[in-house]
Formats: structure tokens, sequence, C-alpha cells
């Protein structure tokens, strides 16, 4: 087993405080994703789970085992770095075998575990080669596979791939997703592209500003998040945010004026809400259509298109300052100042109080996650 277990975690800097107070269950096997903007303290989340980092209050459990206080070495976790740290002067067999062959681990024990983590990482051909005759991806394969011999309860992977391009980003990021279900192990993972955390999470922590704002699927961030700041992080493109006012709110819904000018109803959950109140409508690229200026009430007018093959990113600034972008179809063929309207899918739409905090909508109303 690999459950591990925070809570009331904090960690302060003198009087800077940077964890405030975290509980979080990490179950066995699962791939949790750490993510939040730069500063919102999940790197040092994921030192105070290593032991790299002090805590200031609360406490760690590895299954029953309490190691808050363990040295690193001991506490049965192996992490990979933002920088590969591998020795420059040893072959990538010796990089991988290195901790083994310190802890005095029998070298046929050594060699076989070398060997099957290279097999699994399919770094077989390399393992005489010295880092300097690897490309980035390989010698982040190298990091990881010195993680594997250890055989470790829980994997730590701290932005292990902002190091590489674009194109080695995905591949590698595809291995990571790979390895998980070939290993069946337990892997908590920081980033801050919410894109990795999407595609390879079971579970999402969402972080800002050293509180967890939310946990839960990937799908389930999407489609249900708890607040303005959650919704706004998860999603690419962002989704948009329009200022309004409370009309009417009540058993069949709310009525909203938008600052930019159309009036909706919508079928979110009205209570807590009067007339006058100021509210947030958000609404995901892939959720508002484009149409003729005539077929709406939502007057815009386009700014700059961006085609990417299968789809079409257009940019809109509205009248009152505020903007929003749409993802239409590939072949879209809108001119920058062209008149348009927009239709947004309203069953899809959030809605968000003056705190930020989302007004349920049924469940029905839109995908459930």
């Amino acid at each position: 087993m690999s459950d591990l277990t925070i809570r009331n975690l904090k960690k302060s800097f003198d009087d800077v405080h940077i964890i405030k107070g975290i509980d979080l269950d990490i179950k066995d096997h699962e791939f949790v994703v750490f993510v939040g903007p730069s500063g919102c303290g999940k790197s040092t989340l994921l030192r105070l789970i290593a032991g790299l980092e002090e805590v200031t209050s609360g406490t760690i459990h590895l299954d029953e085992r309490e190691i808050t206080d363990v040295a690193p070495a001991k506490r049965d976790l192996a992490m990979v770095f933002q920088s590969y740290a591998l020795y420059p002067h040893m072959s990538v067999r010796k990089n991988m075998s290195f901790a083994l062959d310190l802890a005095g681990v029998d070298k046929n024990e050594v060699q076989r575990k070398v060997e099957d983590a290279a097999r699994v990482l399919e770094l077989g051909p390399l393992l005489e080669r010295k880092p300097k005759a690897l490309s980035g991806g390989q010698r982040q394969r190298v990091a990881i596979g010195r993680a594997i011999v250890r055989n470790p309860k829980v994997f730590l992977f701290d932005e292990p791939l902002s190091n590489l391009d674009a194109a080695l980003r995905v591949l590698m990021r595809l291995e990571l997703a790979r390895l998980h279900k070939e290993l069946n192990a337990t892997m908590i993972y920081v980033t801050h592209d919410q894109v990795e955390a999407m595609t390879l999470a079971d579970k999402v922590v969402v972080l800002n500003a050293g509180r967890v704002e939310q946990v839960g699927s990937p799908l389930e961030l999407y489609h249900h998040p708890v607040n303005q700041f959650v919704a706004g992080f998860i999603g690419t493109p962002k989704m948009a945010f329009l200022k309004g006012t409370v009309q009417t709110a009540g058993s069949d819904g709310v009525s909203v004026v938008l600052d930019c000018g159309p009036q909706y109803q919508l079928p979110h959950q009205a209570t807590g809400l009067k007339a006058g109140d100021e509210i947030t409508l958000g609404i995901r690229p892939e959720h508002i259509e484009v149409v003729d200026k005539d077929a709406s009430p939502f007057k815009v007018r386009l700014d700059v298109t961006e085609h990417l093959g299968a789809d079409t990113y257009c940019y809109i600034n509205l009248p009152n300052g505020e903007s929003l972008t749409v993802r239409a179809p590939g072949d879209f063929s809108g001119d920058y100042g062209q008149d348009a309207g927009l239709a947004p899918d309203l069953t899809q739409a959030h809605l968000f109080d003056a705190t930020g905090k989302t007004i349920p909508r049924p469940r029905n109303s839109a995908q459930a996650a």
C-alpha cells in the first residue's frame, strides 16, 4: 500500500506563510497532480512531502507510518527534479545504479533492477553512454529510471518536463502516462501547466496562495469548478468571464443583464441571490458560436483570428473593455473588424457570485464529470 495522508500541513519562512493548513488524501496507485500559478506553494508542498523542507506544523503519514520528521532517504519516496541532476562523469548505467550501490545492494540485484528499468524506459542501447551524449528527453528518462530502480512507495515529480521543447514535452507526457500504468505506482506530479494536469492526472489538486481550492478528477474540475479561480485556471483557451447584474431570481432560475449588453435567463439555483446583485457569467470558448450579426442580440466585432488547422481561435474585444475567445471550426472565415453575433450555449454557462463562488446549476443542464 502507498496511501499518503496530509493533515493541517503548514509551512512558514519567518513571517511569510507559504502553506496555510492543507488536508489531503492520496490513495494507492493514484496519479495526483498539484497545479496552480507560480508562487501558489505546489513545489513547496512536494518538498515537504519529500522531506526537503522542514514542516512548520501538521503531519504527513505514509500508510500507517508518520514521516513528518523522518529523513528524506528513509521515507521510501523517490523524487525526479526539473533539472536532470545526473552525474556527468558516470554512464547511464552508473547514474541509475548509484543509490543502490551506495546502499550495498547485491550487484546481481542492482544489475537486474537497472536492466528492468532500462527496458521499461527504452534505455537499453544507451546504458554505456554519458549524459552529454543524450538528448533532453533521454536524460529525463534516465532521471526517472534512477527513481524506478529504488522501487519507492511514491514517486514525486517536480515539473520534470519544463526544460523540454514543446514536441518533446508531448512525447514525455505520453511516456509518463504509460509508465504509471505499467508500474501501477503512486505518483505525485507538480506542474504549472494545466494541460499536463488534465491529461496525466487521476486526481487534480488546484492550489492558490498556499491553500487547496478544489480536488477532483480533471473532468469534474472542468465541468463543475467550485469557484471562479478554478474555472479560470482549468481549460485552454481559458474561460471568459463577463460581469453582470441579477434582474430576477426565482424558482425558474436567474435572469441576468451583462455589462456588455445582452440579457439571459439561466437555469442556476437562485438561493441567496436577489435583484441588483453583482454576478459573473463564465463561458468556455468551445461553448460559444459566432453567428450572423442579425441572428443574436449579443453584438460584437471580431479581432484577430488564429487558424490552427482543426480549430480557429477568434479573439473578441467587447465594447465595455471585456474580452473573450471563441473556438470555431478550422475553416472559419471571419475577418478582422467584421461585425458578428455570439450565441453562447447557456446550458454550459457558469455563474459566480460577487465573492467568486460558483452558483450551482442543475447537473443535467451540462455534461456531468
